[in-house]
């Protein structure tokens, strides 16, 4: 006697209905997870990052030599002068009316102090933890400039004999640049570049996570 049993299946529609809302449900949850990460997760990375490089404080005396070396020439202060040099050529002789040139130029310069941080050497550097201590180069005048925009012959007198001496013009801007060196060396030019560049270099040494600087 043979008993036949019917098996009951769903539609093919209905099958598809279902397939088509379980993968709708799995993709929601995958979309939903990236903007979750894109959103906090890559923040997160950062945080943990910079968490672990802040506690974890290892440079080395070499690294930081070389860092402030590669400064090279710090420019830290510049100066600024006008002012009325003169020059003349004249015969000792002879009455000036004759035989002479004379020159009045109108100068404008700047002079430019720092240090010169590629002489620094390793044992100008010493470091104990988060404490570093940092014999800095002297400052010096860097770059004396005569700016040619403003600086031109206010006057030239020759005598009824001479004609004007090429090189006296020359002549005239060299000692506008020492006039106007002296000038910037008893405005403290060179102190007040020290102190800018210990400033300098202190911002510096402190954003690379050290707490302490001493000059030495």
């Amino acid at each position: 006697m043979n008993t036949a049993y019917d098996t009951e299946r769903l539609p093919p529609s209905t099958s598809s209905w279902a397939k088509g809302i379980l993968a709708g449900v799995v993709l929601t949850i995958l979309l939903g997870g990236l903007i979750v990460w894109l959103t906090t997760g890559v923040g997160l990375l950062r945080l943990l990052r910079s968490y672990s490089g802040a506690s974890l404080f290892h440079i080395d005396q070499p690294t930081i030599v070389r860092q402030i070396q590669q400064l090279q020439r710090l420019e830290t202060v510049s100066f600024s002068m006008d002012k009325i040099i003169s020059g003349e050529h004249d015969n000792p002789y002879l009455p000036k009316f004759l035989i002479s040139d004379r020159l009045l130029l109108v100068v404008h310069g700047d002079v430019i102090a720092g240090v010169d941080l590629s002489q620094l050497q390793s044992q100008d550097v010493s470091i104990q933890g988060k404490t570093i201590a940092i014999r800095v180069p002297k400052s010096q005048i860097l770059v004396t400039n005569l700016d040619n925009s403003k600086t031109r012959v206010y006057s030239r007198d020759t005598g009824l004999f001479s004609s004007p001496d090429p090189n006296l013009e020359t002549e005239v801007r060299q000692e506008a640049v020492r006039q106007l060196q002296a000038a910037a060396l008893q405005g403290n030019i060179l102190n007040t570049a020290d102190d800018n560049a210990r400033s300098t270099l202190s911002a510096l040494l402190r954003s690379l996570g050290f707490t302490t600087v001493d000059f030495r």
